[in-house]
């Protein structure tokens, strides 16, 4: 049996970069599930598996299909429970409801802002007609009038982060002395801004830095295995 993971990438299928998608890319691995990745441009998912969902993630396990990064999470912990556990119980799962709002209220908008404009130049000719379209009418500017903000949100991204970085003065990682899904959804999230628009927004000695270091090297440091911008 073959497992499919369908991923986002743009003109490079080496560098795929969704956040959601790294969220289970870290989940099979932290699973030891062995998967093939199939990146795809944005406008070519509505083509997958028959056009069943819009967005990706979508993981094919034999013939079960599952969309959207949490689903997915949920679904390997139940269908797989005698490997490493992504939640470590209920409390797990709502930590991680709780770093999903988090990540996707404060720190998706800021990645957006500073990262919009490379994700743009990342794509392919037809993905980027799509791209633009799709991201302007969203955020009702023109993309180069985000770029314009960019370092004035680059200067206030460290701060938002604070309740992150005190929770790790306690512990190596959000799931304590080892990571969970709450630790790959927040991953995802920087992992997106490292490969779409390479930024630096943290000090190197920052804790949420040296987290975010220490996820990168998980799981024979798959993280590390994609070109920074």
């Amino acid at each position: 049996m073959t497992r499919i993971l369908y991923s986002l990438c743009g003109a490079d299928e080496s560098r795929p970069f969704s956040p959601h998608c790294w969220k289970v890319v870290q989940a099979l691995h932290h699973k030891g599930l062995d998967f093939v990745e199939r990146p795809t441009p944005f406008t070519q998912i509505p083509e997958l598996e028959g056009g069943f969902s819009k967005t990706v993630p979508i993981l094919r396990d034999g013939n079960e299909l599952v969309r959207d990064s949490f689903q997915i999470a949920l679904y390997l912990e139940e269908r797989y429970p005698d490997r490493p556990t992504l939640f470590g119980g209920e409390g797990g799962k709502a930590l991680s409801r709780f770093v999903e709002r988090f990540s996707q209220s404060i720190v998706h908008p800021m990645v957006t802002h500073i990262a919009v404009a490379d994700i743009h130049d990342m794509l392919g000719e037809t993905d980027k007609v799509y791209f633009r379209s799709s991201r302007e009418a969203f955020l009702g500017r023109r993309l180069e009038e985000v770029k314009a903000e960019r370092d004035a949100v680059i200067a206030g991204f460290a701060a938002k982060l604070e309740p992150v970085r005190q929770t790790l003065g306690f512990q190596d990682f959000l799931g304590g002395d080892g990571p969970l899904f709450a630790d790959y959804i927040l991953f995802g999230a920087l992992q997106w801004m490292r490969i779409t628009a390479g930024t630096q927004v943290l000090a190197q000695d920052d804790p949420v830095s040296l987290w975010f270091e220490r996820c990168l090297d998980l799981h024979g440091g798959v993280g590390r295995h994609v070109t920074a911008a």
